[in-house]
């Protein structure tokens, strides 16, 4: 997915450019500085001495050396105040910056780490969605593979109020994975004692397909509309173009091509997912297509009551989506 959250160590990621939480002088520092400075050997720090220092808010470009990215672009992000002295244009900046100094040499993949969130002081949670408001916008007219790197749990937050209100949608919601439900009980029982399906919470069931074709060939000849069709259908709908589309939904191109040119493609759930968000489907829409790739929602799974949230929340942002679910220890939405 062209946009991904992940717990690593920045030094270790193999892309081609890693970012950088330098100070202004380029010279080396703490925390993600001194990291990046040790890992990288003593001649970063002399093409960085040949650089003349960076601007707050601006970035600037040196190779990897003996890191296993090409390049270390350098970022100097805002020391927080108060939120009142421009720090976060100047963070803003940091990222716009950093990401066309990375398209201008070439870069696919490019990993940031939290800038400006360790000593300089700029709030976790408001750090995090400049990042991915940033990130976002520019992947939104771009090509690229963009990683925000989260060394260790402590370092990361969402929200408080965010975080609580999912929670405790969670605990209202949340069904224990071994737990039946009622449906399902009946269902098994229907099973064992081999008698047709009626009811399910007071809803009549369609009759099997089964039942009212004549032979297998005519039960196949019944075949509902696929993923993949219904996705193109809702596409043109909503007055979209392919490329708004699987970019909102933070999807690969070259996975949509994949799944416009074969009707029969079978996404996994989290891509499945990540369309129906893109698309903004309300709940019973987002459900069916679901079903088109052969899944469910559930209420014995925490990933899939945080996507009900966002959705019966009206929130379509699948780059707050994927911080929450980040932050819930899910897999998150995209390919």
């Amino acid at each position: 997915m062209p946009l991904q959250i992940v717990r690593n160590d920045i030094t270790k990621m193999e892309v081609d450019a890693i970012v950088n939480a330098a100070n202004s002088s380029l010279l080396g520092g703490g925390g993600v500085d001194g990291c990046i400075h040790r890992a990288a050997g003593p001649e970063l720090l002399a093409e960085c001495k040949t650089l003349g220092g960076c601007e707050t808010g601006s970035a600037k470009i040196t190779k990897g050396y003996r890191l296993p990215c090409k390049y270390v672009i350098h970022a100097v992000g805002p020391r927080w105040r108060d939120g009142k002295h421009g720090e976060r244009e100047k963070l803003v900046s940091c990222y716009r910056t950093s990401l066309l100094l990375a398209k201008e040499h070439g870069c696919e993949t490019v990993a940031f780490p939290l800038i400006s969130s360790g000593i300089y002081g700029y709030p976790k949670d408001q750090a995090l969605k400049v990042a991915i408001d940033t990130i976002s916008d520019f992947l939104l007219e771009n090509d690229m593979t963009v990683y925000i790197v989260i060394f260790d749990r402590k370092t990361y937050q969402i929200g408080e109020k965010l975080f609580s209100d999912i929670a405790a949608y969670i605990d209202d919601n949340y069904v224990d994975e071994h737990t039946d439900s009622r449906s399902e009980r009946l269902r098994r029982m229907r099973m064992l004692s081999d008698e047709p399906e009626e009811e399910t919470f007071g809803a009549p069931l369609a009759a099997p397909m089964a039942a009212s074709a004549k032979t297998l060939d005519d039960a196949l000849s019944q075949i509902d509309e696929s993923f993949s069709e219904m996705l193109l259908r809702k596409i043109d709908e909503k007055g979209m173009t392919d490329a708004q589309c699987y970019k909102k939904a933070n999807i690969d191109r070259k996975l949509f091509s994949k799944i416009r040119s074969d009707r029969l493609y079978k996404p996994s759930k989290p891509t499945a997912l990540a369309f129906a968000i893109a698309l903004e489907l309300p709940l019973d829409e987002t459900k069916e297509m679901l079903m088109k790739a052969g899944f469910a929602l559930s209420h014995s799974n925490k990933f899939d009551i945080i996507i009900e949230y966002f959705i019966e929340h009206g929130n379509y942002n699948i780059f707050e989506i994927n911080e929450a679910l980040f932050a819930f220890d899910q897999s998150l939405l995209g390919a």
